[in-house]
């Protein structure tokens, strides 16, 4: 099984690389869409800033790769920025996005007693039926660090929440494609799980 990890100069690869290896997982990084097409899954980690990101993916052509990848329907897990860049827009720098999922990727209120960005363990609110949370307790905290959150059009898309001065979708799914605004990789032992679900997965 082959297992590609997408870098498109926005990536948080070294913490990603650490997990997988820890993992003992099979995989490549790469930039190169015709290696990205012909893998078994997809990992689209992201830190950054949606334009400048996009501006990349535009340049290098991933982003038809990454598009025509979601459409042959094996697994694609996004992580942080690529849970926003997969969405229709983005509030930050007003970026036209991926379109994978209808949404839009919105910015945090300005609210007394909060900072933003979002950082920090927080709460994962889940009801135990997608297959990435199995053997993973409801509210099991992860860790964030984001000022955008992704807002999918279609609530059946929600799959966890999480408050931080409103409660925001924190994980979206729509068919092979499933994104967490948090960084699993990051996250301990239910990170790991959670990746570990996902190497597992045969299908979706």
């Amino acid at each position: 099984m082959s297992i590609a990890v997408v870098d498109y100069n926005a990536g948080n690869l070294r913490s990603v690389e650490t997990a997988l290896k820890h993992l003992r997982a099979e995989f490549f990084i790469t930039s190169d869409p015709d290696k990205i097409l012909k893998a078994d899954k997809l990992i689209f980690p992201g830190v950054g800033e949606a334009r400048a990101a996009m501006k990349v993916l535009h340049e290098t052509n991933l982003d038809q790769a990454i598009t025509d990848y979601y459409k042959s329907g094996r697994p694609f897990l996004g992580i942080c920025l690529g849970s926003q860049i997969i969405l229709d827009s983005s509030e930050e720098s007003r970026t036209a996005c991926l379109g994978l999922i209808p949404g839009v990727a919105r910015r945090f209120p300005r609210q007394a007693g909060y900072k933003v960005p979002h950082m920090g363990w927080n709460q994962v609110l889940h009801n135990g039926s997608h297959y990435l949370f199995k053997g993973i307790p409801d509210a099991a905290s992860f860790y964030f660090v984001h000022s955008y959150y992704p807002d999918p059009y279609e609530q059946k898309a929600r799959i966890t929440d999480t408050e931080y001065m409103i409660k925001f979708c924190s994980t979206l799914s729509v068919n092979n494609l499933t994104a967490v605004q948090f960084h699993p990789e990051k996250s301990g032992k239910y990170g790991l799980k959670l990746l570990q679900n996902f190497l597992a997965a045969r299908g979706i």
